[in-house]
């Protein structure tokens, strides 16, 4: 099953910028994951089972590399990447 979710974080430090980017960057070197980011949000869409471990693994590295940080996530059990239908 194909999934997307969308992913916004806000860590809950004045330095905010690292934890965001390193988040981002993480994710985008997961194959078979496709992540697209823009300035509010970033959706990655995929095998479930892929998605769901992945955000696991790095939402919890992200708590003990950085500390604090709300994510906020919406999910949609289709794979809803613009690549793969670009004209909706």
């Amino acid at each position: 099953m194909e999934i997307s979710v969308e992913i916004s974080k806000y860590p809950l430090a004045d330095d905010y910028i690292p934890a965001i980017k390193s988040f981002i960057d993480r994710l985008n070197t997961i194959d078979g994951l496709t992540v697209v980011t823009n300035t509010m949000s970033t959706q990655v869409f995929g095998d479930h089972e892929l998605v769901m471990n992945t955000l696991r693994d790095e939402m919890k590295l992200s708590w003990e590399t950085y500390g604090k940080a709300i994510f906020v996530c919406k999910f949609i059990g289709v794979n809803l990447d613009p690549a793969l239908n670009p004209h909706g």
